[in-house]
């Protein structure tokens, strides 16, 4: 049991912080090739915070446990708008005023329901993952041809807020030590993290889903919560809410898509009902609370609090729902 405590600790720390090197190698190497900040910020930036979880997939999958993938994915998206934004907000209400996020919210409402008419049925086929993943390549496309179309106009607020956090002065040969470094270590860390993850989960009598919904889930939300509170205390809300909803849309289309790829499968019943409808839910909540925060669009103090209330709601509904059948 210890050593699957280590090897869960240990593997959620590597993956943390292999995934801020792999970002800040693969943002800064971007950037001393002349890319648009904006395209670097919208998918590389937000590629590597879902890093974490797409690593997790691919290896659960690999190792047969489908269900802690989709879980991973599933739980992730809810954690990070009732935990992230939540605590966020909580702290100093966020404004939104950004163009390009008022175009990613819908992007992300479009991703979670393209998610559930996949998984509805109970089973993720390897055409229904092709289906995601082509999703994801027109979504790289369009943020692709929008980012150098973007340079012809004056930067929006989360295009200048991306360009601060993007590194500078980074020699090209470090931006690829470090990109490398992160590669190489996100793969180890998440199979030490999931099979101390998977050990602790038949110390306790947890299902796949289970694990993967919970201590999955939230440890690979800590990049998001991290970079969003980093970004609130700047005074960066474009940032802040950016980093949320761009991995939620990356986590959808490329993450989800892998299981389906790698080990397609029948899916725990309550993965496409109970926590499907949670995530779809929460997506929406998201949006309605942001039109009702006014103009600019805003994230209150109070939702923040409404936002951690549903996240510890779900999260006892989880383990009542496990303990008590």
């Amino acid at each position: 049991m210890l050593i699957n405590v280590a090897l869960l600790i240990g593997g959620l720390l590597a993956l943390i912080w292999s995934a801020d090197r792999f970002v800040y190698g693969a943002s800064a190497f971007a950037r001393n090739l002349g890319l648009p900040p904006l395209l670097i910020g919208l998918t590389i930036v937000a590629m590597g915070s879902s890093a974490p979880e797409m690593f997790v997939a691919a290896t659960a999958s690999l190792d047969g446990r489908p269900d802690t993938a989709i879980g991973n994915v599933i739980g992730s998206n809810i954690a990070n708008i009732t935990l992230i934004l939540g605590v966020t907000a909580a702290v100093r209400a966020v404004a939104v005023d950004s163009r390009t996020l008022m175009r990613e919210i819908p992007m992300m409402l479009g991703a979670s329901l393209l998610a559930a008419w996949c998984i509805w049925d109970g089973f993720l086929t390897f055409i229904e993952a092709g289906v995601l993943l082509a999703g994801f390549l027109l979504l790289m496309s369009y943020l692709i041809w929008h980012a150098f179309r973007q340079r012809e106009h004056a930067p929006d607020a989360f295009a200048q807020e991306a360009d601060d956090e993007i590194p500078a002065d980074v020699s090209t040969k470090t931006a690829v030590f470090w990109l490398l470094i992160g590669i190489v270590i996100l793969p180890l860390s998440s199979d030490w993290l999931v099979t101390g993850a998977v050990g602790i989960a038949h110390h306790f009598g947890m299902s796949d889903l289970m694990i993967g919904l919970t201590i999955i889930a939230v440890g690979t939300s800590l990049p998001e919560l991290a970079a969003s509170i980093a970004s609130l205390m700047k005074k960066e809300d474009d940032l802040a809410v950016g980093n949320v909803v761009g991995s939620n849309i990356f986590n959808i289309l490329a993450v989800l898509a892998i299981p389906g790829l790698i080990a397609p499968s029948q899916m725990d019943a309550n993965a496409s009902g109970r926590d499907l409808y949670v995530m779809l839910a929460t997506s929406g909540l998201l949006a309605v609370l942001l039109i009702m925060g006014g103009k600019p669009f805003k994230l209150r103090r109070w939702h923040g609090i409404l936002l951690l209330s549903l996240f510890v709601g779900y999260q006892t509904l989880i383990f009542t729902s496990q303990y008590s059948s």
